[in-house]
């Protein structure tokens, strides 16, 4: 007996919308068919729900009400001055700058001419060539397919092609700059492919702001695929930084090379429901990965962390530690599986996931997983939560410092260990500055 599901408004939306906007999307007919296929799997998977491990804490079926048009086209105005108050701290960042307003390429406020070492390109021209070798790349899902990241290829529009030339040294770091701007409510939908050649170094940094008074409530689906060359070293942070009404979805699929090394950071605050998912495959022995990250996260904010990290040849190396704060009704998880293959020995693995609760109502779910298949492996996982500390809080205030300042200087402590992961000393500061600001204090510099 076949039992047909049952769709919700907003999945039935979705695909209407589709239907509308398909016409005005960009690319040819490869691109088109690409398309109508990943439209279809999303058909079949439906929006992501609790009943699928994997989304047992974020259930975006039940939280997605409203489906908003997809930005096909965008002609808001935006000036460099606009630009950099949207970006705060992080306009002090001396760095090249590729920027997209509302999903959509903008080259009058980017600056990537002098870029030595780095190709950069973008999704839009890409989807206008349609080769072969482009639909193939932008086809690419992890297995068993993903629901939301099958949207975004439906609905793609634009995005940043990276290229580290092989044997460069890129001095600046690439600031790929998303901004929403304007009163227009839209969904918007953004492809990033980075590609770092053999034993290239350099720094790439995706940042979502918004312009103050832009409209706040927003869907951003991005989707950025890494593959890090033979001896490569990548360093790569995201930056999220929103006032809590809009819904963000991000995927991130890396793949590393032999003896690559790759160091991801993610940092968001003022998200209103988020899901930051990360795959890595380790493709090639004598590879290492340090990914981390910090959140905050206040009001009725929802912030979710989702690696799988598949250990899938030996004498690799991964790290991860993601620390987040939580405050009023702020929601944070964190899920994290290690995979360790058959053939991986000598695989060293190491998790954390830590979380501060300022207040009774905040939620933390912590679930870290070790799936180990090999058997000359060094691996492990924590998870904890906890509130300040009542004693270090007292002795604080016994030394004079007020009690507002006291708890804003141990959470700046408790983030800091996280931050520290961030080399780049500018980047570094911009993110602390953040931090501040949500804290209530004044920034640095």
């Amino acid at each position: 007996m076949n039992v047909a599901v049952m769709k919700t408004k907003a999945e039935q939306a979705i695909s209407e919308s589709f239907e509308a906007a398909a016409a005005k999307l960009p690319g040819s007919a490869a691109v088109k068919a690409l398309r109508a296929q990943a439209i279809g799997a999303f058909s079949g998977l439906g929006l992501p729900h609790r009943r699928i491990e994997e989304w047992k804490y974020t259930d975006l079926r039940a939280n997605l009400k409203e489906v908003l048009p997809p930005a096909v086209e965008d002609k808001t105005p935006l000036t460099i001055a606009e630009l950099i108050v949207a970006l705060g701290p992080l306009a002090h960042v001396d760095a090249h700058r590729i920027v997209f307003v509302n999903g959509h390429h903008r080259a009058d406020l980017s600056d990537v001419a002098d870029a030595t070492g780095l190709t950069v390109s973008t999704i839009g021209k890409a989807l206008q060539s349609a080769s072969e070798e482009t639909v193939l790349s932008l086809a690419s899902t992890p297995e068993g397919g993903d629901a939301v990241e099958a949207l975004n290829t439906a609905f793609m529009t634009d995005g940043a092609i990276v290229e580290v030339a092989k044997g460069a040294s890129v001095a600046k770091p690439l600031l790929m700059i998303f901004v929403r701007a304007g009163s227009e409510a839209n969904a918007v939908t953004v492809r990033n492919l980075i590609t770092a050649g053999e034993s290239s170094n350099a720094t790439i940094i995706e940042a979502d702001v918004v312009l103050p008074g832009a409209v706040r409530d927003a869907h951003l689906n991005t989707l950025t695929q890494v593959s890090v060359g033979k001896g490569a070293t990548l360093n790569h942070v995201k930056v999220a930084v929103d006032e809590g009404k809009s819904l963000h979805l991000s995927n991130g699929e890396v793949t590393l090379s032999a003896d690559a090394s790759y160091r991801g950071f993610q940092f968001s605050s003022g998200l209103g429901f988020a899901r930051h998912g990360s795959n890595v495959l380790f493709a090639g022995e004598g590879a290492k990965l340090d990914l981390s990250g910090a959140y905050l996260a206040r009001h009725s904010e929802h912030v979710d962390t989702t690696l799988v990290v598949d250990h899938a040849v030996p004498r690799c190396e991964s790290r991860e530690l993601f620390k987040g704060v939580l405050d009023g009704h702020g929601r944070g998880v964190f899920q994290g599986k290690i995979i360790v293959r058959p053939d991986a020995q000598k695989t060293d693995g190491k998790q954390m996931s830590q979380a501060l609760m300022l207040s009774e109502d905040s939620e933390f779910d912590s679930k870290p997983e070790l799936e180990i298949y090999a058997d000359d492996v060094v691996c492990g996982h924590g998870t904890t939560s906890a509130e300040l500390d009542a004693d270090l809080l007292f002795y604080c205030r016994s030394r004079g410092i007020p009690e507002k300042e006291a708890r804003a200087l141990m959470i700046e402590s408790f983030i800091g260990e996280a931050l520290d992961k961030v080399e780049h000393e500018g980047l570094r500061e911009a993110l602390a500055s953040y931090a501040m600001q949500w804290l209530g204090r004044s920034p640095r510099g």
